[in-house]
């Protein structure tokens, strides 16, 4: 028998409305409907749902015939979206799966009750059922009791449950740090125990899994820590578990190792951007491979550009769109610049300031020197300089074209891009007043090149 407790829905909201009129469209059909897995989970928390799943006895022909306009995504697996009051929601048979064959979905399923769906799910905590009429929590599989002693338990044998999802491994980890959790020991053994598996999970789900868990965990970095000691990391990211170990001059790391001083930036994130957060995890990748043993300390040469080329590597085997992987990369093959800002020419400084992933980098820069030195003097002084700009374009648009340097003399090809540059940072460090006076200068400067070659 399954175990029932009162519930209290959240204030109205449209989302929830939606899914409330969904259950009950299904429920004047003569059907059970409830909400199921983390929308349950999640208001039991008092956490917002931030999507509403609806579990039925209801077939899906069934289901299409009482929506209009509605769409089955997956017929074969009772999966049906439904549209109403504006958004959508998925409509799922209560099921029965049969053996999984290839780590990720079941080869076929039958359509079943409300327990054996419950059954079938991954961690007890998502296998829980909301009745949003009758404001109660259905629980077939001891998902309340984890909730109250806050452990992620797998629904049955963990390993099984592994086995019949890989992906599974790395959702425990999100589940537990997003929900600030422990692991049951027994889940964590088969976590470590199947482990290997997670290398045969395709790289999109492991990309969107993985960011995910660095943007909704409490602390990014506890989450990496625990991929490590779940035996996860090296079959995902092995570029991450060579910074283990690698010893850092401890004037300007206190905090550790590469390793840890990236722990420690990923629990100090704060802004929900994928690219900052995985341009943290790679910053210093480019480390282990160029550290060197030099007059009683360790150094990194060059360990920027070469951590960019890593990281392209990493994100390309991931299948990040190529945008993301230019900016991410980008971001990490430039971090080591910000050290030098303050004897940066000023249209050097424009041009670092008004790229377009610079708000992401200042703050990567923070976080970089927060979570090693604590000195924050190169921060300020962006910060002051941004200010400094904000009453004109940081980039504004050239006064110069190849037109007019074609105008006068230079011959079309790569000598009118040389300058362009010229005139555009004479432009940006505000050597003259007005295009004009930019221009005359110019014309003085290529007579004087011309006349110097004869």
């Amino acid at each position: 028998m399954p175990v029932t407790c009162p519930i209290v829905l959240p204030p109205p909201a449209p989302l929830q409305d939606g899914a409330l009129e969904t259950v009950r469209r299904l429920r004047a059909a003569g059907f059970i409907a409830y909400w199921a897995g983390g929308c349950a989970r999640d208001i039991l928390l008092g956490r917002p749902p931030k999507d509403y799943d609806i579990a039925t006895n209801a077939v899906p022909d069934k289901v299409l015939d009482l929506f209009p306009n509605a769409v089955a995504v997956g017929k074969s697996f009772g999966v049906v979206r439904v549209p109403v009051a504006g958004a959508w929601y998925e409509v799922a048979t209560f099921r029965k799966d049969a053996a999984y064959e290839d780590g990720r979905r079941p080869s076929s399923v039958t359509f079943s009750d409300p327990e054996t769906d419950a059954l079938r799910r991954d961690f007890t905590i998502n296998a829980l059922f909301c009745d949003p009429v009758e404001s109660r929590v259905i629980d077939y599989a001891g998902g309340l009791a984890d909730l109250a002693r806050r452990v992620v338990r797998t629904v049955g044998d963990p390993l099984e449950r592994f086995q019949e999802d890989r992906l599974r491994l790395l959702r425990a980890v999100r589940f537990a740090t997003t929900l600030d959790f422990t692991l049951d020991a027994a889940t964590a053994a088969a976590v470590r125990g199947a482990a290997a598996l997670v290398a045969s999970v395709s790289a999109e789900r492991v990309r969107d899994e993985l960011t995910r868990t660095w943007l909704e965990a409490r602390r990014a970095g506890a989450a990496l820590r625990m991929l490590l000691e779940l035996n996860l990391l090296k079959g995902v990211l092995p570029e991450v578990v060579a910074m283990v170990g690698q010893e850092q001059p401890a004037e300007f790391h206190p905090e550790g190792d590469v390793f840890e001083h990236t722990v420690v930036m990923l629990n100090a994130l704060r802004t929900a951007d994928p690219r900052l957060a995985w341009a943290v995890l790679l910053h210093d990748v480019g480390k282990p491979p160029t550290a060197r043993w030099v007059e009683g300390r360790f150094r990194f040469e060059n360990h920027a550009p070469v951590g960019a080329m890593a990281t392209r590597r990493i994100l390309e085997r991931l299948r990040f769109p190529a945008a993301d992987t230019a900016d991410i990369a980008f971001m990490v093959g430039n971090h080591m610049r910000f050290m030098k800002v303050e004897e940066m020419r000023r249209a050097t400084l424009r041009r670092l300031v008004g790229a377009p992933t610079f708000p992401l980098e200042l703050e990567l820069h923070r976080l970089d020197c927060a979570a090693s030195h604590g000195k924050l003097d190169n921060y300020d002084f962006l910060d002051a300089f941004q200010k400094q700009m904000a009453a004109e374009p940081v980039l504004p648009e050239p006064w110069i074209t190849g037109y007019d340097l074609m105008g006068l003399g230079i011959p079309q090809g790569p000598e009118v891009g040389v300058w362009r540059k010229k005139a555009y940072d004479a432009q940006l460090e505000g050597m003259f007043p007005d295009r004009a006076a930019l221009l005359a200068w110019l014309e003085r400067e290529i007579k004087e090149v011309r006349c110097a070659r004869g």
